[in-house]
């Protein structure tokens, strides 16, 4: 098959996202054994590095599950939430309502709370809810990848550990672009995964598990295998995954971690983001008619949610500006189709979306800027 019909573009969609070149060529090291010495090699630096990145020490053990973020909040869902408890899952947009949907797909008692796409998590309104189901468990997203929105994590597990109910927390798309100082969150678990702010490919859904949940998890059954989180900890506690890992994403992570931790630093990785964060909303300040979507104070340092002027349309944004944007090399994100859908029927405005995470630097984001105007121009 000839490769030169695949577009080679800068991606700045909200995941996956941009590779640098490093990390794809390490693609190509060594295969190795995941039960010998080697997996040490690469998996000892990469749970090091983890919990590094995450702000936390041996309070929280961080595991591997092979899949995707999905297959992190799935574990959560099965090992964590009993037949018989209840669940109350937390959303504020389209991936809010998918870890409802993972519940349910496992039989769990879940009800959904639901807030208005664009606005974060209202305290009042989730007190109220919490005193009238009393649930064991409690889900909820800390960045939404649909909208755009952060909410303030530890203000929701503190609210959440008020009532006796255990927090897990969605952090997919805003783990590695920001700090999330894990060992003071309140969260029994975080869930996020490789493809989003740690700028790899998909592959691994990635879990980190306190203590407390660990004991819980003990004594419930029906967990499965892949999902079961005490299977999983045995594993992890010898820098091992629990069933056979994909070898060149593994060589990839060792790689970028490191080049994170210790040639970038953490610190400037989160200062990063929160300047390009900073770069679209002064470019938008700048446009007639657009306007940032999440509240100023809930806006994600990964991606940002614009609103578009009257009259533009998802065929306009999907068709004319995508693709004139395609021919200049890059990716762009025309906003969450479903959203954008719902949008359009009710006849309220349109939203695109600006991915800025993981291995995206302020200059390439720059430069994107300046050709996504000239095309939002032309509507």
């Amino acid at each position: 098959m000839s490769l030169s019909k695949f577009a080679s573009l800068k991606l700045f969609i909200t995941g996956p996202t941009y590779i640098r070149d490093e990390v794809k060529a390490a693609a190509a090291l060594p295969e190795f054994g995941h039960r010998d010495a080697e997996n040490e090699l690469r998996f000892g630096p990469i749970r090091r590095h983890l919990r590094t990145l995450a702000g936390c020490g041996d309070d929280y053990e961080p595991i591997l599950v092979l899949g995707s973020g999905s297959s992190a909040m799935e574990t959560s869902i099965r090992s964590l939430v009993a037949d018989d408890e209840i669940l109350l899952n937390v959303s504020v947009g389209a991936f809010g309502d998918h870890y409802h949907a993972i519940a349910l797909a496992n039989g769990k008692q879940s009800t959904n709370l639901k807030f208005e796409y664009g606005r974060p998590i209202d305290l009042v309104v989730l007190e109220h809810k919490l005193k009238e189901l009393r649930p064991d468990v409690v889900s909820f997203t800390h960045n939404e990848t649909s909208t755009g929105v952060t909410n303030d994590m530890k203000a929701v597990c503190a609210l959440i550990r008020q009532y006796d109910a255990m927090p897990l927390v969605d952090g997919v798309s805003i783990f590695g672009g920001a700090d999330i100082d894990l060992s003071h969150s309140g969260a029994a678990m975080y869930v996020t995964a490789t493809q989003k702010s740690l700028a790899l490919p998909a592959g691994f859904g990635i879990g980190f598990v306190s203590r407390e949940a660990e004991d819980k998890a003990a004594t419930l059954t029906n967990k499965g295998h892949a999902h079961d989180i005490t299977r999983q900890l045995v594993c992890a506690r010898k820098n091992q995954t629990l069933t056979t890992p994909n070898g060149a994403l593994a060589n990839q992570m060792a790689v970028q971690l490191d080049s994170i931790v210790n040639t970038e630093g953490i610190e400037n990785r989160f200062a990063r983001h929160i300047t390009m964060r900073g770069m679209v909303e002064e470019w938008v300040a700048t446009l007639d008619g657009f306007e940032m979507f999440a509240p100023k104070g809930f806006r994600s340092v990964t991606m940002s949610s614009v609103v578009c002027p009257e009259g533009v349309t998802q065929a306009q944004l999907k068709g004319t500006v995508k693709e004139a944007l395609r021919s200049k090399g890059y990716l762009m994100d025309p906003g969450y189709s479903k959203l954008n859908a719902q949008l359009e029927k009710q006849g309220m405005r349109q939203i695109i979306r600006i991915g800025h995470m993981g291995d995206i630097t302020p200059d390439m984001l720059a430069e994107y800027l300046v050709d996504l105007e000239v095309e939002l121009k032309k509507l």
